[in-house]
């Protein structure tokens, strides 16, 4: 018997045709778990980024102790947010409307209970190491190579789940939303294995099996389509489903759905390089993400376009219906932030924005607007129908619409206006030709008041979610929690009659395995197309004879700078500019990089650029300078580290990491493992000897003696007055 007459109303089946359905129970349990976890990681997320917000007006927040500073905070603060908050979102609203659009329970209970127990533990484990300084300094991947593991191992059970579940499905054709869900599931995966290969040191220590050019182009590619495939995609599929259902209306175009696909997946992965213009990228690859990137506003205003017109017929109901009002900005919040992306990828444009607050406030407007807004629409849809009563308080749910979108505004507004601040004062000359604001920290004085305004706006937006979770739990609290919802459907015929007129890509929406597959070709061929030419072609990344690796006291200092996440605040990157030649010295070349394992770039200034701060300083001065930042910088909002004074070098850990670098290719003199902590004490002694000149009594074995190590040898390699004030040390 044909699913097609199954599946018909019951007065366009022939007569006598007995319907014969199929029982089963949805897992709404499941559902309930992950969106409880939204909530509460929500809001410690926020709260982790609020206090991070505040240390830039009140570095005192700090609290003088190295697990709340703001460099080991930061990256909690991103990761809490995208992993903790938007992930469980993710699978919140996947388990939610899978098993409804594939009429059938999920495969398997005890997966789904893997699935989250393992998620919330990868989630723990960050908010434990991260503070400890455990970190690959990789944005949105700085959790270390045994974490990395458990996180390919649970988005494994994810996509097992989620692919034998579609393949066990009572509907032959897939819904626009799991063509989405397909697409994050292969790519997100393929992201996180080629950008987290590294070799291990010790059980929470690695270093990037690429370095400097190539590292940046293989992190790029990962952090902009993490973007597009973690905050993206999958909130795409959510839309395509729960906007909807809250609006009681068809999706506005079936055909603006499948080329907004395509063109999305296929486009995306080659806008990285956008993220490193003016970067010492070579200018191919440069030209090909602007190129992309320009592209992309098509597809990404074709979803944003298929989601607002899928309301059309219910606009009144928008002004009464708070999910709706959730909904309809986090789409508009979308386009705003999809069509801000390409803009910032003109490299006219990006000579303004790169390395400012504008940034900031561009990847804001589409975590606050497109994933918050969204993700709290979805919860005030989905929470009423899993305990089967009505929402607890609609008028508060409106409140929170108003303060959510007042708090982004208030957010937003002023990080704008501190981005296009800072790079005016950084580029403005003199009549004279001088530079009109030598110094840095004039530019961070300036900036304080936005600062403190975006730390008002997320308070804003962190009310709202405490008056979200107040109304949801209050709305659990006189409702009827529905553990297994009763369903029924027709079973899935092997037979199978092709209507006349179908659409040609009826085709592959029949076919999972296929559409996984050309998922897959269709995001692998951006990729390959740049790094491969990157990687194998020794022309796009010229050598410099002048360029050593680093020390092994070096080498022990540049993993203190990753641990304290100096790279979170400070660039080294100097762009062919000459307001930054002049004020940081010669423009960045592609050879200076690499031995770099990782690269350490930066994507932010809020200190000043340190590519060759190597003998700009005596030693005194970076002593002082970490000791206490305002003796040495009037104003600096940077925090002390005076841990570092107390704590030792890991000396035992010296030979694994010389071992590793010369596994990675870097060129250390043979047998060098062995000398190397004897090579690092002498290195150290003349440090103390230069310090003791200066009155300053410090033992050798402490971690600010590396740190000064590698602070002066940063750009010294192709300084030529590099010995005027230090001298570099050479390996023994």
């Amino acid at each position: 018997m044909s699913t097609q007459l199954l599946q018909r109303p019951d007065h366009e089946r022939p007569k006598g045709l007995k319907l014969e359905l199929d029982s089963y129970f949805y897992d709404n349990d499941i559902v309930r778990m992950f969106a409880n976890a939204t909530m509460i990681w929500g809001v410690i997320g926020m709260l982790v980024g609020l206090l991070a917000a505040l240390q830039l007006v009140f570095p005192e927040l700090n609290m003088g102790m190295e697990y709340t500073s703001f460099g080991r905070i930061r990256p909690l603060h991103t990761n809490a947010v995208i992993f903790a908050f938007v992930g469980n979102g993710i699978f919140t609203g996947v388990y939610y409307s899978l098993q409804r659009l594939c009429k059938t329970r999920m495969y398997s209970d005890i997966l789904s209970k893997i699935n989250f127990w393992g998620w919330q533990l990868i989630i723990i484990s960050a908010v434990i190491t991260l503070p400890l300084g455990f970190t690959s300094s990789k944005e949105y991947a700085e959790l270390e190579w045994p974490i990395d593991i458990a996180i390919t191992l649970i988005w494994v059970v994810f996509g097992w789940n989620m692919f034998a579940t579609i393949l066990k499905r009572r509907v032959r054709h897939l819904y626009v939303a799991i063509w989405f869900y397909i697409a994050t599931f292969v790519t997100v995966a393929v992201l996180h294995i080629v950008n987290s290969f590294g070799l291990p040191i010790s059980f929470m220590k690695s270093y990037s099996a690429y370095a400097g050019v190539q590292d940046a182009l293989v992190q790029w590619w990962y952090g902009h389509n993490a973007v597009a495939f973690f905050l993206t995609t999958p909130y795409l599929g959510l839309m395509y489903y729960f906007v909807p259902k809250a609006a009681n209306r068809p999706v506005y175009s079936y055909k603006l759905s499948i080329i907004h696909f395509w063109a999305l997946i296929f486009l995306y992965i080659w806008a990285g390089p956008h993220h490193l213009l003016y970067n010492a990228l070579p200018d191919w690859a440069q030209s090909l993400g602007v190129v992309f990137s320009i592209m992309l506003l098509a597809p990404s205003w074709g979803g944003m376009l298929n989601g607002l017109l899928t309301l059309r017929g219910a606009w009144d109901r928008v002004r009464e219906d708070p999910v709706l009002k959730f909904m309809v900005v986090a789409i508009t919040a979308y386009g705003m932030a999809t069509f801000e992306g390409p803009m910032l990828s003109l490299k006219n444009v990006n000579a303004i924005s790169h390395f400012t607050d504008w940034t900031v406030a561009h990847v804001h407007v589409g975590g606050l607007g497109w994933n918050g807004m969204l993700t709290f629409g979805m919860l005030y849809w989905l929470i009423p129908r899993l305990y089967r009563t009505e929402i607890y308080s609609k008028k508060l749910a409106n409140v929170h619409f108003w303060i959510a979108t007042l708090g982004i505004l208030v957010y937003a507004l002023p990080m704008y206006w501190a981005g296009f601040t800072q790079s005016l004062m950084w580029k403005e000359f003199t009549a004279e030709g001088m530079l009109a604001y030598p110094n840095f920290l004039e530019t961070v004085t300036q900036l304080k008041p936005m600062y403190a305004l975006r730390a008002g706006g997320g308070g804003l937006f962190i009310i709202g979610a405490l008056l979200m979770g107040y109304n949801l739990f209050m709305t659990s609290r006189k409702g009827n929690f529905l553990k297994n919802e009763a369903a029924e459907a027709a079973p899935l015929s092997e037979a199978y009659e092709k209507p006349k007129g179908e659409h040609w890509h009826r085709w592959i929406e029949r076919r999972p395995v296929q559409l996984l597959v050309g998922s897959l070709i269709v995001i692998m061929i951006g990729g390959a197309v740049e790094m491969v030419p990157t990687f194998l072609i020794d022309s796009n990344i010229p050598s410099i004879e002048s360029v050593k690796p680093y020390t092994s006291l070096e080498l022990h200092g540049r993993d203190i700078y990753i641990k304290e996440g100096c790279n979170n605040c400070h660039s080294q990157m100097v762009r062919p500019f000459r307001s930054e030649t002049e004020r940081y010295g010669e423009y960045a070349k592609a050879g200076e990089f690499v031995y770099d394992h990782p690269f350490l770039w930066g994507s932010k200034r809020t200190g000043p650029d340190l590519l060759r701060l190597g003998g700009k300083y005596p030693d005194s001065w970076h002593y002082h300078h970490m000791l206490e930042p305002e003796s040495m910088s009037p104003g600096s909002i940077m925090p002390p580290y005076p841990w570092l004074f107390e704590k030792d070098i890991d000396v035992e850990s010296t030979e694994a990491k010389i071992t590793v670098m010369r596994k990675l290719g870097v060129p250390y003199p043979e047998g060098y493992e062995s000398r190397a902590v004897s090579d690092m004490n002498d290195q150290a002694n003349e440090i103390v000897a230069n310090l003791a000149a200066s009155g300053i009594q410090v033992k050798s074995d402490k971690e600010i003696i590396a740190l000064i190590a590698y602070m002066q040898r940063l750009g010294t390699d192709i300084k030529a007055d590099a010995n005027k004030v230090y001298k570099s040390y050479e390996i023994k």
